[in-house]
This record gives C-alpha cells, structure tokens and sequence, in this order.
C-alpha cells in the first residue's frame, strides 16, 4: 500500500494549543521528571502565538518540558524528524518520561516538525548525511540517475552547519522544538537564526517552541515569552529577564563586571 503524502493543513499555528500534566496518571511525584519543582502544582502550558520561547535558568526544567512535549508531539527523545529513531545512544532519563502523565489538546495535530538537540546534532547530521548518500546510491543502482548534492552539513563549521541544517529543514508546516540552538552561533549567525524564525512565522504555518538563554533570541518580536523558575511559568518581557539584565550590566562596563563576578 502506497504511503500516504502529507496534506497542508489550511489552519495557521500554532497548532499544539495546550499541554498538561494529568495528576491521576503521574506514577511517583518523588522520581525525575515529576519530582522538578516546575511540576509540583498543576502543570498547565498553553500556546497563543506561533512562537513560544522559555527562559530560565538551568536545572529548572526548561528542557525537560521540551523533551516532553517532543514525546508527546511523536519525536525520538534524541532529536530528530518524525520516525528517526535512536540517533544518540545512551540517553536514559529524559523529559520523555513525562509522556505517561502528559497530555495534549491540538487543532488539528500536525504530522511534520523536528525535534532540534543542541548536543545531539552531529548525531542527527550524521544520520542524515548517511541517508542521503545511501538514497543516491539506490537512486544511481535502480535508475542510472547522477549522484546529486547530499546535504553534509558535517562538512560545515559547527554554526554553519547549525544554519545550514535549520534553512533545509525548519520551513515546512509543521511544529518544530529547539532547546538552546544558540549553543553554536555566534552574534551574528544568532541573526541569521532570527530571520529565519521571521519567514517561519510569517509563513503562517509553522509553530515554534523553543527554550534560550540567549537575550537576542528572547527579543524576537512577535513571539511570546516565559520565564521559567521553581515558581513556575509566567509572561515576561525580555528586559525583565536575569539574561537581560546581566548582559546590560556587562556591557555598561565589561572589565569592572568581570572583576566583580570572578571577585565573588
């Protein structure tokens, strides 16, 4: 039986319109995920825009609530596309784990996205590079065609290769998960990144979740924002962000910043 091709959806995102945790299902509230203190009162997440980006510092679940909604969205706990599967051994504990409690409410759930890791990426590059050569392998096998540019996006620098990786497959409709994609950019490619998250959003069809500690890519103007600590999730303007306020501070005088934090 044929596969069947996706169908757009003529609806604009976001599309994952809310997440939350179903206290009836929760198996121990003493085990990670559920002992975060993020999940200790009613867990509730919804999504008015197409982009939503979290803040926080780290350990306070930024990435765990990522990782969950991947799992609940259908992506490997390693990252990757819909069916790509294992493309990082050794992942154990993961915010996956709260898929048995997590629920979702979609209009309607879309079937194409990606799942962006930071630290899985050369895994997942690794992965893609070898599809396509095998593909154009069987492709020159069965028909005679000529071999055709492969992605090799490891052929890259790191950011490079992160820039190169989300222009060929971040614009399609669907729902696309990064946690911390500034990880290898630099100021300057972090705009790159930014105009790109410009022709997704105005694209219309494309839904955006994504946690940063980078305070230019919080700045993203249409985009809701959310400040994660153990108090919980509440809506912020970036210069209310701890990453604002120390970057502003750093730049008033770097050299007395510098002393006065190593000094501590």
């Amino acid at each position: 039986m044929a596969r069947r091709r996706h169908r757009p959806i003529n609806l604009p995102a976001p599309y994952l319109k809310r997440v939350w945790l179903d206290p009836s299902l929760i198996p121990d509230r003493e085990i990670y995920p559920f002992c975060l203190p993020i999940f200790r009162d009613p867990f509730d997440l919804s999504f008015e825009s197409a982009i939503t980006i979290i803040a926080g510092e780290n350990g306070t679940g930024k990435s765990t609530i990522l990782e969950g909604i991947a799992a609940v969205a259908g992506f490997d706990s390693g990252g990757g596309g819909k069916g790509h599967r294992s493309v990082e051994e050794g992942i154990e504990e993961t915010g996956a784990d709260l898929v048995v409690a997590l629920r979702a409410g979609w209009v309607p759930k879309v079937t194409y996205g990606w799942f962006f890791r930071a630290e899985t990426f050369f895994s997942v590059a690794r992965y893609l590079d070898r599809s396509a050569v095998v593909a154009q392998q069987d492709l020159a096998a069965t028909v005679g065609a000529s071999p055709q540019f492969a992605p090799d996006y490891l052929s890259f620098s790191h950011g490079e290769g992160f820039i190169q990786f989300f222009q060929e497959r971040c614009q399609k409709q669907g729902i696309f998960i990064f946690d911390e994609p500034e990880s290898a950019l630099s100021p300057a490619r972090q705009i790159e990144f930014l105009k790109l998250l410009r022709r997704m959003d105005q694209s219309g069809h494309c839904q955006v979740i994504m946690a940063t500690h980078a305070p230019m890519l919080m700045a993203y103007p249409n985009a809701t924002l959310l400040r994660l600590s153990k108090y919980g999730l509440e809506p912020v303007d970036v210069e209310q962000t701890d990453h604002y306020r120390v970057l502003r501070e750093f730049c008033t005088d770097p050299r007395g910043f510098v002393e006065a934090a190593i000094e501590d």
